[in-house]
């Protein structure tokens, strides 16, 4: 049309000629794409700016063309002239406005989704468990899930087809990612048992991998639930002889003293997902579970008779024995526990400080009678906030327990004078000493409360090896990093006593005795027995012979007072226990500082056991 303004459509950098939208004197809208060059492997529209008309097309399909050769000749359209837009629907959008590719992909991923699934989700709430899903969903704050591999399905396309897959096996029966615990982002995952029992796939182990490296690259916590069978024979689509280099457990096991590790079995837990269960720093398992480190297919298969699952390794059996650190109802409480385990770890929260007019009551706990029991967890109690106790069916004579002095996390170590008088066995030694690295891998100050008469003697004590197992209190305690401070609530005697020390009276920041306390290389009356023995047994006279004996008792018990150890400095003070805490915060003004900041792991692991 005569006055209309000519333009010209230049290539904007090398390429070909793949496509021409608009052929001569062909009106065009504004932003239309008009000339289609490839270039890389990659297809650019050249587009108009303004709505025209094509005068004359320059290049044809699969010409090459160089920068700034003439594509086309145009006309611009004067106001109100040129191609209308549209409002027909855009291609590659379905009815509802989705796109197609897009609308794909997001009917996927319903297919992950319990709703997708509502008679497996049924068969699992009827038998009282939750599924993975929902323990996920408790877990982690509200809009915060990232999940990693939802789309995976089981390796098995040789044997099923890929629709039936993708319907029965979401996730390869493993839901993961990362998501926010009260506020903190932790790699969270669970084997799902409708799916395939919950067994490890080929392609669930490759999740597994691809999370703990995140897990080792952000220093972030991992809470596992654990519920499966094991390895999955059935996969069948990759060529393996055993499978044994599969990464998953070196790499979970060295996060070990990186990061924390939370490990929840509800329900049966065996074989492979049993191993990565024992390398969690604690195991939190319900009462419906039951966990080994073989289910009944290996034990029958290994010859060992016929048993059902229930049998292998119920909670009352691995709860006595130390396997599980916490037990409790259901997965519901399972979540809740984790919650709190983790909140000890995450530095200090608020609070108020505490009366002092309450820590009056400590000067009570301790019965006037020096051989009288009491409940040394109503001194925690009331010395702490936030007491949480680990392993407390396994190692009786030993507490141990998380807690809280002012908002600041530390952890705590004490003699039960209700056990074998608070005599140190093998079981609460193997206790004591595994939660000190545990605190001294996430910068944890520690507080011993010592009440004991020594370690266990006699011959059935060393038929459990007591000479080893105890020992490890001494080579843990003197390797720690964190701060110590020991309390001497009643007895501080021999090695059972500098084990409560982490190896000696003056390796902990501070060793103080209350009123109650009372000292030895040993027991005073065995001490008496053997030190005396001869001029004891030069008195003919038993009546004499008792009396002298019991008066050297009674020199014994007034040369060991804690003021006399005082007096001669072998302790830093004799205090009255309302003013135990004043001593305690030593502990945190000397805090280590928040672990996640420290630069790879305080100590190489945590011992599992």
């Amino acid at each position: 049309m005569a006055g209309e303004p000519e333009l010209t459509l230049t290539a904007p950098f090398a390429g070909t000629v793949i496509a021409i939208a608009h052929d001569r004197d062909e009106q065009f809208a504004a932003g239309a794409a008009l000339v289609v060059l490839e270039a890389m492997k990659m297809e650019h529209e050249i587009v108009a700016e303004s709505a025209g008309t094509v005068r004359r097309i320059e290049v044809a399909v699969g010409d090459a063309v160089d920068a700034g050769q003439v594509l086309a000749v145009l006309s611009r359209a004067v106001d109100g002239d040129g191609a209308a837009g549209d409002d027909e629907q855009t291609a590659g959008e379905r009815s509802d406005g989705i796109r197609e590719d897009l609308g794909a992909v997001r009917e996927r991923h319903l297919l992950t989704l319990d709703e997708a699934r509502p008679e497996a989700v049924a068969k699992r709430h009827d038998r009282g468990g939750r599924t993975a899903r929902e323990n996920l969903s408790d877990l982690v704050d509200e809009g915060t899930f990232v999940e990693y591999g939802p789309l995976m399905f089981a390796a098995q396309e040789r044997r099923r087809t890929r629709e039936e897959l993708e319907r029965r096996t979401p996730a390869d029966g493993l839901v993961g990612g990362v998501g926010d615990i009260a506020g903190r982002p932790a790699v969270v995952m669970s084997y799902d048992y409708t799916v395939l029992a919950g067994t490890q796939g080929m392609r669930n182990h490759q999740k597994k991998d691809r999370l703990f490296e995140v897990a080792e690259r952000r220093r972030l916590p991992v809470v596992l639930f654990a519920e499966g069978g094991g390895g999955r024979p059935g996969d069948v689509d990759m060529p393996i002889v055993a499978g044994l280099d599969c990464r998953a457990f070196h790499l979970f096991a060295r996060l070990s003293g990186l990061v924390p590790l939370v490990g929840i079995a509800g329900g049966y837990c065996f074989a492979g997902n049993a191993a990565l269960l024992g390398c969690c720093d604690v195991v939190i398992a319900t009462e419906n579970s039951s966990i080994g480190m073989g289910g009944p297919a290996m034990i029958e298969g290994g010859g060992l008779g016929v048993h059902d699952p229930r049998d292998v390794g119920p909670i009352d059996v691995q709860y006595a024995n130390g396997v599980v650190d916490l037990r409790v109802a259901d997965e519901a409480a399972a979540t809740a526990v984790a919650k709190r385990y983790l909140s000890y770890f995450r530095g200090p929260i608020d609070r108020a400080a505490a009366d002092p007019s309450e820590q009056r009551a400590l000067r009570g706990l301790i019965p006037t009678n020096r051989k009288r029991i009491y409940d040394v967890r109503a001194v925690i109690d009331a010395l702490l906030e936030d007491v949480f106790e680990l392993r407390r069916g396994f190692g009786l004579g030993i507490v141990t327990a998380l807690a809280r002095l002012d908002g600041k996390p530390l952890g705590v170590v004490a003699n039960d004078p209700t056990h074998l008088g608070g005599a140190i066995d093998a079981h609460g030694a193997d206790k004591a000493a595994r939660f000190m690295q545990l605190c001294d891998a996430f910068a944890l100050p520690l507080l011993f409360l010592c009440d004991t008469p020594g370690f266990m003697v006699g011959p059935a004590a060393e038929r459990t090896a007591t000479v080893r197992h105890f020992s490890r209190m001494f080579v843990t305690g003197a390797n720690l990093s964190v701060p110590t401070g020991t309390v001497v609530l009643r007895k501080g005697y021999g090695l059972g006593a500098q084990a409560m020390a982490a190896g000696g009276f003056k390796a902990p920041l501070f060793t103080i005795g209350w009123p109650t306390s009372e000292f030895g290389a040993m027991g005073l009356e065995g001490a008496v027995k053997l030190g005396m023995r001869r001029e004891l047994e030069a008195i003919e006279d038993p009546v004499a012979r008792e009396q002298a004996y019991e008066a050297a008792v009674r020199a014994a018990y007034e040369r060991g007072r804690g003021i006399s150890m005082a007096e001669y400095f072998e302790i830093d003070d004799v205090i009255d226990p309302a003013d135990t805490r004043r001593w305690i915060r030593m502990l945190l003004d000397d805090h280590p500082g928040e672990w996640w900041r420290h630069p790879g792991k305080r100590r190489p692991n945590i011992d599992t056991w």
